[in-house]
């Protein structure tokens, strides 16, 4: 069958790249085009767009460049139509992927998404789209089904696919070994957010002097950008494209919110969550955003389970009050670590994510009358 994915940023490039492995075990002469990055590519998909070429973030950023993503979009309508998939498979990235979306439904074709957008988040209301324009709905986080279940929209629910990444991960280097001295540092991927938490971060660090904290690099980041705030700090350094070893090696964490927060924890690292943006924004996602936590191990948990310090809570020493409790109270440790193994747990019960992903989608479009 004709397989034809999207994806628009890395972390899509490798789930996307393990449900094609999987795809192609159950069909193994499965034909796919791709949006995504090396990842997919490597699988022997035949990618047609790479993620880098996609990123645009932020208002300013999209208005300054929307001539470019007009065309992407009138390039994927055009490629879509030549290839004639016989299903288009959507992973995460919903600015671009809910808008093809529509136009995809619109003109026939058979529509799945891959890792549902937050709408639990925000704006609610976008589940109407979902069900206008998506056949079927694949999600990986366990509170998701019950959500949808409230606007009568059946989804499936695979587990995460990070559970088995990171497994996978841990099994890869048993010689990686916890070093009780290296705390990682994971302030984000955008400038933008790493202007805001990273200072604070480095400042508390001074109240840890024997021990040494690592920031993991974002990938499209220049090292001049980090050096500039690490060079009064003695015992800071940082590393690019190891985040997984630096988290393996790790007693604790400094983590702003988003997937890391959950990396971190699957890994069994104690952490802190680290959150800041300017006060406008700050404010009006107040406003927008209705959930008690911001970091997905406690809102999947349901309960804190690790230390959020958001907005004006996150300052140098509210950061060293909470990492000496994660450093030296032995019973604090023991029961986020106890949190942690409950969560991995919830999220890989059924099994490998990917692999369900994958038995989903094909028997999905076989038992619509593909042969």
């Amino acid at each position: 069958m004709k397989y034809y994915l999207i994806a628009g940023e890395a972390s899509g490039d490798l789930h996307g790249s393990n449900l094609i492995k999987e795809i192609q075990k159950m069909d193994t002469n499965a034909d796919i085009r791709c949006w995504g990055g090396d990842k997919m590519k490597a699988t022997g998909a035949t990618l047609v767009k790479h993620y880098k070429d996609l990123a645009f973030m932020g208002f300013a950023e999209v208005i300054k460049n929307l001539p470019a993503i007009l065309r992407n979009f009138k390039f994927c309508k055009n490629d879509i139509s030549n290839f004639k998939p016989d299903v288009i498979v959507f992973i995460d990235y919903p600015g671009f992927n809910l808008r093809m979306a529509k136009w995809a439904k619109e003109n026939g074709f058979k529509t799945v998404f891959y890792i549902s957008p937050q709408v639990w988040a925000w704006k609610e209301n976008r589940v109407k789209n979902f069900k206008r324009d998506i056949d079927k709905m694949i999600v990986i986080l366990p509170f998701e089904k019950a959500f949808f279940q409230k606007w009568n929209y059946e989804v499936e629910y695979v587990g995460h696919p990070l559970a088995d990444v990171i497994e996978n991960f841990k099994s890869d280097h048993p010689e990686i070994k916890v070093d009780e001295k290296t705390i990682a540092l994971l302030p984000g991927s955008r400038k933008q957010e790493i202007n805001a938490k990273l200072p604070v971060m480095l400042e508390a660090t001074k109240s840890f002097p024997g021990y040494n904290f690592v920031i993991g690099k974002a990938p499209s980041i220049e090292d001049q950008f980090y050096q500039n705030f690490i060079n009064k700090y003695p015992n800071v350094n940082a590393i690019a494209n190891d985040t997984y070893s630096l988290l393996m090696k790790s007693t604790a964490a400094l983590v702003t919110s988003g997937t890391a927060t959950l990396e971190t924890a699957l890994f069994g690292v104690p952490e802190i969550v680290c959150y800041k943006a300017s006060n406008l924004s700050y404010q009006i996602a107040k406003r927008l955003v209705k959930l008690k936590f911001i970091c997905l191990v406690n809102l999947i948990m349901d309960k804190e389970v690790v230390r959020e310090l958001i907005q004006n809570d996150l300052t140098a020493e509210n950061i060293a009050i909470e990492l000496k409790k994660i450093l030296f109270d032995k019973t604090k440790r023991e029961k986020i670590l106890d949190d942690y193994s409950a969560l991995k747990q919830l999220l890989s019960e059924d099994g490998n994510a990917s692999k369900n992903a994958a038995e989903s989608i094909y028997s999905f479009v076989k038992n619509s009358g593909i042969q």
